[in-house]
């Protein structure tokens, strides 16, 4: 069984996102980039389903210029097998990017497909569900456990309420949540194996895919700054305070 595991180019998670002046988007020059958070759990996971011999080979797959490379030879270097990038220089949203990962299944026919259950970049959540309605097959999101049993996968997703589990017949599409395992660290061999496993690059032409139906984002903004708070001299100064704010 293959796995395919599709990553994203984010910028990363310790940096503070500063807004470009002009609103027009984010500002990323001289930013660190990095696998998008989630992604990494996902390829994590499936390394160890791997490494347990339920599958024979792991494949990442992202969507994106040149730049994307860094990250897709990051997941290299994790322990995949292969890397495809898909070569486009515009930004794709999710069902854009669905589309591009289907026609990248129906080349490979992945037994599984695991992905972030979202980008912290854009945090739509929307990919792997569109992903699995196009594929029509099942899907099961925000999982924080994954068991394979054979033909089939029982899943623990985080949901309201508590703990949910289910059971999806495969091949299936599962978006995965942080608490299903931690990222291995790439040690420097690792890395410098990465430079030497193979890496197919296929542009959205190739594919037969056509960029429409994206939503035009006008305008960035920073979140409003927050109010400096107060210290209050014991409960009925703080009763008082909330009174005041109208929030009692």
């Amino acid at each position: 069984m293959k796995i395919l595991v599709g990553i994203k180019r984010v910028v990363d998670y310790n940096v503070r996102v500063r807004v470009l002046a002009d609103g027009s988007g984010v500002d990323t020059d001289g930013v660190k980039m990095s696998v998008n958070p989630f992604d990494e759990i996902a390829l994590e996971e499936a390394l160890r389903i791997r490494d347990a011999g339920n599958a024979e080979e792991v494949i990442v797959v992202s969507a994106g210029g040149d730049e994307c490379q860094q990250q897709l030879r990051t997941g290299l270097a994790m322990g995949a097998d292969r890397a495809i990038q898909i070569q486009t220089s515009e930004g794709l949203q999710p069902l854009s990017t669905a589309r591009a990962f289907l026609k990248v299944i129906e080349r490979e026919d992945p037994g599984l497909v695991l992905l972030g259950k979202q980008a912290i970049d854009d945090d739509n959540c929307q990919t792997g569900q569109m992903l699995a309605a196009l594929w029509e097959r099942p899907q099961a999101t925000s999982a924080s456990k994954l068991e394979l049993n054979g033909n089939s996968a029982t899943v623990v997703r985080e949901v309201d309420a508590g703990l949910e589990t289910i059971e999806i017949d495969l091949p299936a599409v599962v978006t995965v949540d942080l608490r299903l395992n931690e990222p291995r660290f790439v040690k420097l061999p690792d890395i410098m194996k990465a430079k030497r496993k193979p890496m197919d690059v296929v542009s959205l032409e190739e594919l037969g895919v056509a960029i429409e139906g994206n939503l035009e984002i006008g305008h960035y903004a920073p979140p409003p700054q927050r109010e400096q708070g107060i210290m209050v001299e014991d409960a009925a100064q703080l009763v008082e305070e909330l009174k005041n704010r109208g929030l009692l």
